[in-house]
């Protein structure tokens, strides 16, 4: 029942406009305002603006936080600046991954990390367990509303409402305490969709006058539909699963977050023997050769038909009509361009192995 959801600052917007509303890791969340084609091309070629509030955030603070988190993350979190944030891993003993998420330092002793919404329980308990650190782990979610606006023309929209010369913001930087149209937000340059754009972090009560203003602006409303094609098309990878506390960063070809020779972390010694020795598995893109849209659990088969992997996600895009996504696959059978098939319905679809990115701006 819609009612027995969790809802977010937008509900009342998105009951208004007739948006598809579904049940989205327990929270009410839109599919889609008007056609998944019609957002995921509005981001692509000007600016689209999500609502994320349902992301969780978690503060870690005290003398230790930052020991604390450089244990718990596979990234290295002392690399982090107050301008600087980092895209890193919560991993179990196994190395599997039970969330990727983003850092922030926030202040000296002070880190927000934003993590998954299916994911928040989880990784705030795996954070409180860790014994012998001096630092509070408080989960925060409440206290945050978060947009997404991503496009071409994000940029400029954001800039028109906040003082700060923002024109020159690279990836993973972000300003706090920006001032943006009277609220008070951290400005982050980060987004799910291979454009250009900004995820903004304000507070929850201010979430519903921000929207308005960039709607106003232009920005077109998007929902999870989008959101999803948009972020496959760049190659992202989607918690729950392209990246499961059965995957690894390493055979999800993310390595670039495990920093093996920092100092000890969970699932460090997994970790640094397959970035050493390699993985059985890796995950990979493809496209499809045939008609037909390959869909998580999907059998993959050699051209003889035995089982080589399993698709992990799936999609047509919207724009080219290509049917793309990512399987894992056994780590000697994978080939760029090699043919093989995927199982669609009981029929075999001839697809081949592609880089990911299958979007680059």
């Amino acid at each position: 029942m819609m009612s027995e959801l969790k809802k977010t600052p937008l509900y009342d917007y998105y009951q208004a406009s007739g948006a598809k509303v579904v049940d989205f890791s327990g929270w009410a969340l839109p599919v889609q305002f008007s056609s998944i084609k019609e957002e995921h091309k509005a981001v692509r070629e000007k600016a689209g603006i999500f609502e994320v509030s349902h992301m969780g955030e978690i503060r870690v603070s005290g003398s230790e936080a930052e020991a604390l988190l450089n244990y718990a993350l596979t990234n290295n979190i002392t690399k982090l600046t107050d301008v600087k944030a980092q895209y890193t891993m919560l991993c179990n003993e196994r190395g599997g991954v039970i969330d990727d998420l983003v850092a922030y330092r926030i202040d000296d002793n002070d880190y927000l990390l934003v993590v998954n919404a299916a994911n928040t329980d989880a990784d705030y308990n795996a954070l409180k367990t860790i014994d012998g650190f001096d630092a509070v782990v408080e989960n925060v979610t409440d206290r945050y509303g978060q947009l997404a606006i991503q496009g071409p023309e994000a940029r400029g929209l954001v800039q028109k409402y906040v003082t700060e010369d923002i024109s020159e913001m690279k990836m993973f930087r972000f300003k706090k305490d920006v001032n943006l149209y009277g609220s008070t937000v951290i400005l982050s340059q980060t987004g799910y969709t291979g454009e250009d754009g900004f995820e903004i972090y304000c507070d929850i009560e201010d979430t519903r006058k921000l929207w308005e203003l960039f709607l106003e602006e232009g920005a077109v409303p998007c929902g999870l539909g989008a959101r999803d094609t948009l972020r496959l098309e760049a190659g992202l990878p989607l918690h729950g699963q392209d990246l499961t506390e059965n995957i690894s960063p390493i055979e999800a070809n993310m390595g670039f977050s495990v920093k093996t020779d920092k100092g000890p972390f969970v699932g460090q010694d997994v970790l640094t023997d397959q970035k050493e020795n390699g993985t059985s598995r890796k995950l990979v893109g493809f496209i499809l050769l045939d008609r037909g849209i390959a869909r998580t659990n999907y059998e993959v088969t050699d051209l003889e038909g035995n089982q080589t992997g399993t698709v992990t996600s799936g999609t047509q895009s919207p724009l080219t009509k290509e049917s793309i996504g990512f399987a894992l696959v056994d780590a000697d059978f994978y080939e760029l361009d090699k043919e093989f098939y995927i199982k669609v319905r009981n029929k075999d679809v001839k697809a081949k192995f592609a880089k990911a990115p299958f979007h680059k701006n």
